[in-house]
């Protein structure tokens, strides 16, 4: 008996820090809900899978438990792949990839409209912060190290 209640101790210990141990991704179709749900500022991932910096960002950035733990708790966090080729809706529209067919490396129309500049061409890793109506606070087109993302997260915070 005691040893079942040992272990159930120890199974309980472990989910919780599982939990905390990475990042709540959620996809845009999911992101409206929570929104109703609480309120929340949101933070964007967009990536490729050829794109070496988004990979170790996902391996670093990511992984940072002090990353994660303020991310959870603060921030709905949604990580797109820029190039899929599915519709999303968001926001009481669709959106598609149109240049699936046009170009090697075709992306996405949610993510030009969300993570483009007027000066530059398009980049990732991209990374957006929108508040609870969806208006862009800020955004990067770079890498970014653990200390850097927390310094992006508390922008005019």
């Amino acid at each position: 008996m005691l040893t079942k209640k040992i272990f159930f101790l120890l199974l309980l210990c472990s989910t919780s820090t599982f939990a905390q141990s990475t990042v709540n991704w959620l996809r845009f179709e999911q992101l409206e809900t929570s929104l109703q749900q609480e309120t929340k500022p949101v933070l964007l991932f967009f990536y490729a899978d050829w794109c070496a910096y988004c990979k170790k960002m996902e391996q670093n950035a990511f992984k940072n438990k002090g990353v994660i733990e303020q991310l959870n708790r603060e921030f709905y966090v949604v990580k797109m792949n820029a190039e899929t080729t599915e519709p999303i809706t968001f926001d009481g529209s669709t959106f598609y990839n149109k240049e699936v067919e046009i170009k090697r490396n075709p992306t996405h129309q949610l993510a030009k409209l969300l993570a483009s500049r007027t000066d530059k061409p398009f980049t990732l890793p991209a990374i957006v912060l929108l508040d609870e109506s969806f208006k862009v606070i800020n955004r990067k087109f770079t890498y970014l190290t653990s200390s850097q993302l927390i310094k992006f997260i508390n922008y005019k915070r």
